[in-house]
């Protein structure tokens, strides 16, 4: 009975909060999975500049007294110094954010504080909050993948001649250079902060002022308060907007596609790092040693990175989920929006920070990565090349006469370059050793001239266009 007790009181308050509609309050149950304070507390700053936007557009519009607007403004400045100092508290009768800095408003400066939810919604007003908060942090991805960018570029500047095997199938292909390799990474994530970009373009427009669902019958300037919180216009359907998770679902699917560049990024890094490449050696600091065996240094944070994708990409899915079966206009299943954007967000961040590191950081073996260029018989598309373009032989039977000099090397044990006028005129008469001097590994690689190529001088081409656009040279 005295647990009971206590629930009544508990509940009574938030009974308080939702009105006269209801004669007893939630149970336990229903008053821990109704509260979001736990994790929507994040969105406090936003939260505020939202009601402080709000609360002077009224007064502009007479809806709201000077003095009241004074009032209000003073006080959501004051809880904003608190939070700023001592945190959120998190109270689970209030449920979320916005009632707790309205019952906060409420202590400091009285009665006044309810006519701040004038003409508007939690619908509208949770939509504005994490809006401004998911524009914040598309900035901060931004940020995080031009500062990997820019260790990519500067590392392919430095790399721009050191040749090194090109894999498909994870079979040696042809030469290119490391530099080539690393640009590859920057136009990823030239092309992941393009759909970043594109994101925040979408997501430009103020929710605020469509209150529950249906707009409001108070003159309301919505331009007014979607230039205070720096959007370009009002969202234009109030039934949209309140139900609109779009912008949150942008995020995630470009956060997952970042997150599998990363990976991929980092899955190469982990087969470089182990003793049968020995390629790249990571930084001490981020590394790990192992717990029985002194002579492991363990790529950890490349693994981590690896991992965190598929987190990731998970949260993108429970968001896709959560949304793909609501009607028109707020269900609180949104209300589960925020943890998997908030998680990403979080694991994102640290992975381009993860990413950052091992790669202004890692010690790439040039020498070892020369050494296995040739493996394999890495430029045997040089020989179909040099018939193609030498003795005009078509590409698909200068294609059969390369695979049978690849045979015959194979069979001496030597590479195709090692091979004797008698072997040569053995396969093709017209394979004279002229076209050997053309299967040199440097050779290979500064005869990929073509735009994009991986010859050095078009890797400095694209460094040079990476800096400009990055900024660098400024």
């Amino acid at each position: 009975m005295a647990d009971r007790n206590t629930d009544n009181s508990t509940a009574q308050g938030s009974n308080a909060m939702w009105g006269g509609r209801f004669a007893d309050g939630p149970s336990a149950i229903m008053r821990e999975i109704n509260a979001s304070i736990p994790f929507d507390k994040a969105l406090w700053r936003q939260d505020i500049a939202g009601s402080r936007a709000h609360a002077a557009m009224l007064a502009a519009q007479g809806i709201l007294t000077a003095e009241d607007a004074k009032a209000i403004d003073e006080g959501l400045q004051a809880i904003a110094a608190e939070y700023e100092r001592e945190g959120v508290p998190e109270d689970w009768d209030l449920e979320d954010i916005h009632m707790t800095v309205e019952s906060r408003l409420t202590q400091l400066i009285g009665p006044v504080a309810g006519r701040l939810h004038t003409a508007r919604s939690r619908n509208d007003q949770v939509a504005t909050d994490f809006k401004l908060w998911v524009r914040e942090a598309i900035g901060q991805i931004d940020t995080g993948l031009a500062a990997v960018q820019a260790a990519l570029v500067t590392r392919a500047e430095q790399h721009a001649d050191d040749i090194m095997p090109g894999f498909t199938h994870l079979q040696t292909a042809q030469p290119v250079t490391l530099g080539h390799h690393l640009m590859a990474y920057y136009e990823m994530l030239r092309r992941d902060r393009m759909r970043f970009a594109a994101a925040a373009e979408r997501l430009d427009e103020c929710p605020l002022g469509a209150a529950a669902l249906a707009g409001t019958g108070f003159d309301l300037d919505r331009e007014a308060t979607a230039q205070a919180l720096g959007f370009a216009r009002p969202t234009a359907n109030s039934l949209d907007t309140v139900s609109d998770r779009d912008f949150a679902m942008d995020y995630l699917h470009a956060a997952s596609l970042v997150s599998i560049h990363l990976s991929r990024l980092a899955e190469e890094i982990i087969i470089w790092a182990s003793q049968p490449f020995g390629f790249v050696r990571l930084p001490d600091s981020l590394s790990t040693g192992s717990s029985i065996m002194p002579q492991k240094k363990n790529p950890d944070a490349a693994e981590l990175v690896r991992g965190h994708a598929g987190r990731i990409i998970g949260a993108a899915t429970a968001l896709s989920i959560t949304m793909k079966g609501l009607p028109l206009a707020y269900a609180k299943d949104m209300q589960d929006d925020k943890p998997p954007v908030f998680e990403a967000h979080g694991l994102l961040t640290l992975s381009l920070a993860a990413c950052e590191g091992m790669i202004a950081g890692a010690d790439f073996d040039t020498a070892r990565m020369l050494s296995l260029a040739g493996s394999g018989h890495s430029t045997a598309t040089d020989l179909a090349d040099w018939l193609v373009r030498e003795a005009g032989v078509p590409f698909r039977e200068a294609h059969h006469i390369t695979g049978a000099a690849v045979a015959r090397a194979d069979a001496k044990g030597c590479a195709l370059a090692e091979l004797t006028a008698d072997d040569l005129a053995a396969i093709d008469a017209r394979v004279t050793p002229e076209a050997l001097s053309h299967l040199s590994l440097e050779g290979s690689v500064a005869s990929r001239q073509s735009y994009g190529g991986t010859a050095p001088d078009q890797v400095r081409r694209q460094v040079k266009a990476a800096r400009k656009a990055l900024g660098l040279d400024t």
